[in-house]
């Protein structure tokens, strides 16, 4: 057994693993538009037509040449001929000619030799046949041009982006209804320990829920993976080699939590070693929570071996596992980004750190007197509630001792 951690920097650490997995992504599926939310797109999305496929006003009004608006004014007004409407939803027959005008609504077809429209708040009708104005427009100016959103042929969404509402709704414009993304991956989430038993259980002496199997699926769900619970295996060796060698059968990536520590009971660092080459990769790395990390690989898979404390774990998940989910589900970005929003807030007190390790502080946000502060959750990290009360985590370079308070940061949200 290997019983000694050689500490990696989380840069190292990463580096390390990538050069040993598989980040290549499923072959692509394709999917209703109505199920592509969240879903990363497997090729370039050119755009069939024109969007609008019509020019169109944005404005109630009168079409107009914009050349016979010029100098109108309320000292000075212009005088313009009426000579039809454009309805909702049909097409403009009617061709402007100069001195000429075309009463329109929001979104209606521009007709043919208008260039402009003019709003309907600087018009009066004089009489059926015409129309007084008292302001000028520019050619253009509260009207969408054909093809001003996208042209046909235009990539409106390129390869390996995340479909997002507004995604949705230029892809339903253009009448595309099916996607082509790349396949949601599988991870396989195990929790060990003989101390654990499921949530539905009530605990004996000893005894504790498992908490890290739903917290660890819920991170795997809101990464874009399919979680695959395959539930609690003991602190026995051939058990957990069991569990593991049916989950590589199965899915994508293995997350196992428990077991990471220097210990007579810990044994998962020896299963991951003996299932495959090159087995162990990293077992320890610089940072807190969570230094006695396992990142290891069999047969091009990512397995890690998370510490059993349930922030650790989650914390651990975000630095290490999260990057490579969203890396196998298509998305382009680099494997030490965290993925998600960030605020900056000032810190509301001192925070030291050692030297040489990445810190990872909980912290909650209030605001007083009209500026957002960052106030670290203090507690020990197997205290899951310390999660519950935080809204993101501030991360201490090991390049620094610490922070100081009122010092600018940036909080990464949950």
């Amino acid at each position: 057994m290997k019983d000694l951690l050689d500490v990696l920097t989380p840069d190292q650490a990463a580096r390390k693993l990538i050069e040993n997995i598989n980040l290549t992504p499923g072959l692509l599926e394709e999917v209703p538009l109505e199920e592509a939310l969240g879903r990363i797109v497997g090729e370039d999305i050119l755009s069939p037509e024109d969007l609008p496929g019509f020019s169109r006003s944005t404005m109630d009004g009168y079409a107009v040449q914009a050349q016979d608006t010029f100098g109108a004014s309320e000292g000075i007004p212009g005088y313009l001929t009426v000579v039809g409407e454009v309805l909702m939803g049909e097409q403009a027959a009617t061709k402007i000619g100069p001195g000429q005008t075309v009463k329109i609504a929001t979104g209606g077809m521009l007709p043919p030799g208008a260039d402009a429209v003019l709003m309907l708040e600087y018009t009066q009708e004089i009489s059926p046949e015409m129309l007084e104005i008292v302001k000028g427009v520019g050619p253009g100016e509260n009207t969408v041009r054909r093809g001003e959103d996208v042209e046909e042929g235009q990539v409106l969404i390129k390869r390996g982006s995340k479909l997002r509402p507004q995604d949705l709704g230029a892809l339903s414009g253009l009448g595309i209804t099916q996607v082509k993304v790349f396949p949601r991956p599988k991870v396989a989430v195990i929790s060990t320990g003989d101390e654990l038993v499921p949530p539905q259980a009530n605990p004996g002496p000893g005894q504790i829920r498992d908490i890290n199997s739903p917290a660890i699926g819920a991170q795997v769900k809101e990464e874009g993976g399919i979680p695959l619970y395959l539930g609690i295996v003991k602190d026995d060796y051939n058990s957990l080699k069991e569990k593991i060698q049916a989950a590589l059968g199965q899915a994508d990536l293995v997350v196992i939590s428990g077991g990471s520590s220097v210990g007579t009971r810990d044994v998962t660092l020896d299963v991951i070693e003996e299932l495959g080459n090159p087995g162990v990769l990293v077992h320890g790395v610089a940072v807190r929570p969570g230094k006695p990390t396992i990142l290891g690989s069999v047969g091009g898979k990512a397995v890690f071996g998370l510490p059993g404390h349930p922030v650790s774990a989650m914390i651990i998940f975000d630095i290490f596992v999260s990057p490579v989910i969203r890396r196998l589900t298509g998305l382009l970005e680099d494997l030490r980004g965290h993925g998600r929003r960030v605020v900056w807030a000032k810190l509301s007190r001192n925070m030291a750190s050692a030297a040489g390790r990445e810190d990872h502080l909980r912290v909650a946000l209030v605001e007083k007197e009209g500026e957002i502060w960052a106030e670290p959750i203090l507690g020990k990290s197997g205290l899951i509630t310390t999660m519950v009360k935080a809204h993101g985590t501030v991360k201490i370079p090991a390049v620094k001792e610490g922070l100081l308070a009122g010092e600018l940061v940036e909080v990464i949200l949950f």
